[in-house]
C-alpha cells in the first residue's frame, strides 16, 4: 500500500463508489441517496481552489483502497486555520490499518499547511471511526443528539478534534 494525491481523472470514479457504499449502507454519511459521477466535478474543483488535498491509499495495481481530505470547516475568515476532515475505507479493506495511515499522512499535510484545528463529525454509533479518531488522538469537543435522520432513527453527531502546534505565526484578517 503507498499513499498518493488523488486526482479526478484517476479516482473520481473509485471516491464515488467508497461514498455511494457508505450512503447506502452506513450512517457515515448522512446522506440518502447515491451521487451521479458529475457530482465529483465540483467536489474536487472546491479542493483544488482552497489547497485541500485529496489523499488515497492504493495496492500495487494502483487500485484506491480508501481516501482522506478535509476542506473549510466554516466559510468565516477566522476560522482560516481549523478544516474539517474525511477518511473513508472500502467495504472490503476496512479493519486493515488503511484509515489510519491515511489520517497520520492527512494530519502531516495539515501541518504543512499550517492549520490549527482537524474536526471531524462522526456518528456517534460509529465505534471504529471513534476509535480510530481517539487512537490518532484526538478528543471529544460535544455532541449534538438527534442532528440526523436515517435508517428509521435518529443520530447522534460527535465532534472529535486534535489541535496542532501551527500556523507558526498565526494572523487577523
Amino acid at each position: 500500500m503507498r499513499i498518493i494525491d488523488c486526482s479526478y481523472e484517476q479516482h473520481a470514479g473509485a471516491i464515488l463508489g467508497i461514498l455511494n457504499e457508505a450512503i447506502v449502507s452506513s450512517t457515515a454519511l448522512y446522506d440518502y441517496m447515491p451521487q451521479p459521477l458529475e457530482s465529483m466535478v465540483p467536489w474536487f474543483e472546491t479542493k483544488r481552489v482552497g489547497g485541500f488535498p485529496v489523499l488515497g491509499a492504493v495496492n500495487d495495481d494502483g487500485a484506491l483502497l480508501g481516501f482522506a481530505t478535509y476542506g473549510t470547516f466554516r466559510a468565516r475568515p477566522a476560522y482560516k486555520y481549523s478544516v474539517e476532515h474525511s477518511v473513508y475505507v472500502a467495504k472490503e479493506q476496512r479493519g486493515k490499518g488503511f484509515g489510519f495511515s491515511l489520517m497520520q499522512r492527512l494530519v502531516a499535510r495539515a501541518i504543512e499547511q499550517q492549520k490549527h484545528v482537524l474536526v471531524g463529525g462522526i456518528d456517534l454509533s460509529n465505534r471504529a471511526s471513534v476509535a480510530l479518531h481517539e487512537k490518532l488522538g484526538f478528543s471529544h469537543a460535544g455532541t449534538i443528539r438527534h442532528a440526523g435522520f436515517k435508517f428509521g432513527r435518529w443520530l447522534d453527531l460527535a465532534f472529535y478534534e486534535l489541535l496542532l502546534d501551527t500556523p507558526d505565526a498565526p494572523v487577523d484578517g
